[in-house]
């Protein structure tokens, strides 16, 4: 296992009683408790499990959401969120789909305490992986040596499967090249997504109406978002990010502009009489990258979580696909009753079914910016647009609408669930001014 992140660890669990041995190679060292730790840059800022991501994670994990909801997470039903769309404020209704909010450390630290329990899982900590052993059709293991020590020796691991959850930043194409593999096909659109996020103590008896709230872009003349999540320990957790040409000066002053300048003052008035729990902390993740290895790989090659499709992280789908990849694992483990060649191949093209839906949503989205380079086009891509834009605005005014979007948003529903007959004919009968209401 090349990382042991979250992606990797929800791996690693997934493959036990398939694999005699499991071994993860990690570059940090892991911190004893909930903490945040430099290989994962991107956890000082907003995190959630959608409810297919939660979902699969008890599937995978049984008691875990229990867990989490013991040690602080919260809870937040979709209704739950004030959520301006690029319309308006969306319809309110109740509803039974909701997504897991927490710091990452916390859902880290949960799954890893369980991982750490397996007696088939073997540690490599403050260790690098420098290479791939094997040919340009099979790979048989990796290379590693410790880590910062340029002159440690390098050892090999010989392995039936390699799995590489490495991250966005992930070295594994570079070491199929030098192995003589053909490329990867990949995907690319990149916004020039960056954030600021920061978080709060939330005021004694706060009650602002909701339990989360979020301020979408809207293409192309509002390019920043705003986001309010609720976390344990009595916090909030607040990321402002913008596209391409919008980014947040640093630290707070540039923080609080960009909270001005928001479409809605509603996020900046909350924070006004909240006090501040941390610094306010940067992040850019770079492009969106999606790496087709369901096509083309060497055999014995699984590839999960970042290191397989980054998205931009506006959409909160990044967690949420790693669990449903590490249960796609699992699902070619059961097939095959074991692991190997059969088992990668099987798994590569279920990892690749659970990204699907993410990397649409996403890639099509992100397009709408005139900044933005790469990602789909067409006229397909610009019918999608007006028809989602219909859908929006009748999920303005329209319970019904609302609900099968906010579906489709956390998973649960393929995007043809805008298109049944009940969605459909709300949407064409047309309604819904989008005029935004107060929060």
């Amino acid at each position: 296992m090349i990382g042991g992140g979250l992606a990797g660890l929800l791996a690693a669990w997934a493959l036990r009683g398939y694999a005699e041995r499991i071994v993860i190679v990690e570059r940090d060292r892991y911190p004893e408790g909930p903490a945040f730790r430099s290989g994962v840059p991107q956890a000082r800022h907003a995190h959630l499990l959608l409810e297919a991501g939660h979902r699969a994670l008890e599937e995978l994990m049984p008691g875990a959401r229990e867990e989490l909801l013991a040690a602080g997470a919260v809870r937040v039903p979709m209704s739950g969120v004030r959520w301006l769309s690029a319309a308006g404020w969306l319809a309110k209704y109740e509803s039974e789909v909701a997504f897991l909010s927490c710091t990452r450390p916390l859902l880290d630290h949960t799954v890893l305490r369980r991982v750490r329990a397996e007696p088939s899982v073997r540690w490599l900590e403050n260790t690098d992986v420098v290479g791939l052993l094997g040919t340009p059709g099979e790979l048989t293991g990796v290379q590693v040596r410790t880590r910062g020590d340029a002159r440690a020796p390098v050892r090999e691991l010989r392995a039936e499967m390699v799995v590489d959850a490495s991250g966005r930043t992930s070295s594994v194409p570079s070491w199929l090249a030098g192995l003589g593999c053909p490329p990867t096909p990949e995907e690319h659109v990149d916004a020039g997504v960056s954030y600021a996020s920061r978080m709060y103590h939330r005021p004694a008896g706060a009650d602002p109406g909701f339990d989360a709230l979020y301020l979408q872009t809207k293409a192309p003349d509002a390019p920043r978002l705003g986001v309010v999540l609720p976390v344990e320990d009595g916090r909030w957790i607040t990321s402002v990010g913008s596209m391409r040409g919008a980014q947040a000066e640093p630290g707070a002053a540039g923080f609080d502009r960009q909270l001005r300048l928001l479409r809605d003052p509603s996020l900046h008035e909350l924070l006004a009489a909240a006090e501040p729990a941390g610094a306010v902390r940067g992040f850019w993740p770079g492009p969106g990258v999606r790496r087709h290895y369901e096509r083309r790989a060497p055999r014995g090659l699984v590839v999960i979580g970042d290191a397989v499709c980054t998205f931009n992280p506006v959409y909160g789908q990044g967690i949420t696909v790693s669990a449903l990849g590490a249960r796609a694992l699992r699902a070619a483990a059961e097939r095959h009753g074991g692991i190997g060649h059969r088992t990668a191949h099987t798994a590569r093209k279920g990892i690749a079914a659970a990204t699907d839906t993410a990397w649409l949503l996403s890639s099509s989205e992100d397009v709408r910016f005139p900044t933005t380079t790469g990602g789909p086009a067409g006229l397909g891509v610009r019918a999608q647009h007006r028809y989602l834009d219909r859908v929006i605005r009748r999920a303005t005014v329209d319970p019904g609408v609302c609900k099968a979007l906010h579906e489709v948003m956390s998973m649960v529903a393929a995007p043809t669930a805008l298109m049944r007959p009940a969605v459909l004919g709300a949407v064409l009968r047309g309604g819904g001014s989008g005029r935004p209401a107060s929060p």
